[in-house]
């Protein structure tokens, strides 16, 4: 498992350069324009990366069995639930384009997204709920309702923002959480039923949600509301087979808004070509292979849906990332994980690939902890074939 978790850094290395090196070609008359510095972005980010870094570090180290503690769990359901609230609160959060997704950092010209941070919180509840429950997670109550309940005030919280895409990425985690806790599929089923009802109900009642899907529908009946998707398809275009070219692009010359942020894939499109676009989509996969190795090999039921919960949560949002990029899925205001400008991203991401080589880590069975727990679920295996039960 050392293996995997040192090739899980390698590709994230590769990514996060590759996210420097475009957001660098795509900022830099955006820099000279607004802060007269063509680096100003790219100095951010890496002001950024230097704290994903370390808080990355302190999580690839903190002993993941202690997020088991109730304490520590309630407390972050709580810190989260008043960050997310925050939001909400005038002198406070900070709205943009009609969104309040943000809260400012007093004394500081910086913003901090609380839903980025709200989505390791969803990962790391749901998972040591489920491990905790075991079998029980079968009943409705334990496997259903307790779990959907925390979760849903989280998304419900998230959506007022509004965050759509933000909302769908941790509702489909939370699926794959519920499913491999061992949630009768049947129970999943239908909360997913009413789930997606509720939210068909939502995107007719939204004038601008409904323009955006009719424009995916029918691109040719609504132009201006396609506008940036179109742009974005126009990256891709002129950038051909192998690029116009590092630094010469031109839908970032103000044609594609957005474009360091939801939309740096297109800029990466246009001026390298299909060739680094399909590294940065191979990039992603192995990350999702390595993820799920982590998950498979951890040494207990709680490091194994933790894995999974992260690799799914960065792995969905790539695919929705690109997808939206390309003109697959209807328009969704999420980054492409490790590569898109904004601070709470990267380092939100950062930390998940912390708590993945925490996992990795402890796989090999070296550590104290993971003997006593492997020898507690081995003495409570005997037991249950001898008639006892392991969760009495």
């Amino acid at each position: 498992m050392r293996k995997t978790g040192q090739a899980l850094l390698v590709v994230v290395a590769i990514l996060v350069g590759i996210g420097m090196l475009t957001l660098a070609s795509a900022t830099g008359l955006k820099g000279v324009a607004e802060k007269g510095d063509p680096f100003w972005y790219v100095r951010q980010q890496a002001m950024f990366l230097g704290v994903g870094v370390a808080l990355a570090t302190i999580a690839a180290f903190f002993d993941y069995h202690r997020f088991r503690s109730k304490p520590l769990l309630i407390g972050l359901a709580i810190l989260t639930v008043l960050l997310l609230v925050l939001v909400f609160v005038p002198g406070f959060g900070a709205a943009v384009k009609g969104s309040r997704r943000w809260i400012r950092l007093v004394g500081l010209p910086i913003r901090v997204q609380p839903s980025e941070f709200a989505k390791l919180t969803v990962v790391v509840i749901l998972s040591a709920w489920m491990a905790l429950k075991g079998r029980k997670a079968e009943n409705l109550k334990e496997g259903l309702i307790i779990p959907l309940g925390v979760l849903g005030l989280i998304l419900l919280l998230i959506l007022a923002e509004p965050d759509l895409g933000t909302t769908v990425l941790l509702a489909a985690t939370g699926v794959i959480l519920l499913l491999a806790g061992g949630s009768r599929k049947s129970h999943v089923l239908v909360s997913c039923v009413l789930g997606a009802c509720g939210l068909v109900l939502m995107v007719l009642q939204d004038p601008v949600r409904m323009k955006r899907l009719l424009a995916f529908a029918r691109p040719e009946g609504y132009a201006d509301a396609r506008y940036q998707l179109t742009q974005s398809e126009n990256a891709f275009f002129l950038g051909g087979l192998w690029g116009r070219g590092y630094g010469e692009g031109m839908q970032k010359l103000g044609f594609l808004p957005e474009a360091h942020n939801d939309f740096i894939f297109a800029v990466l499109g246009e001026e390298l070509g299909l060739p680094a676009t399909l590294a940065v989509v191979a990039l992603f996969a192995m990350l999702t292979v390595l993820g799920f190795r982590i998950s498979r090999q951890a040494p207990d039921r709680f490091g194994c849906l933790l894995a999974l919960g992260l690799t799914s949560l960065l792995a969905l949002e790539a695919i929705i990332n690109i997808g939206v990029v390309t003109g697959c899925l209807p328009t969704k205001g999420l980054a492409l994980p490790f590569m898109s400008a904004g601070g709470s991203s990267l380092i939100s991401s950062l930390v998940a690939v912390g708590m993945l080589i925490n996992v990795a880590r402890h796989a090999d069975g070296t550590d104290r902890h993971t003997r006593l727990t492997r020898e507690f679920d081995e003495q409570a295996m005997d037991r249950a074939l001898q008639g006892g039960d392991i969760f009495a």
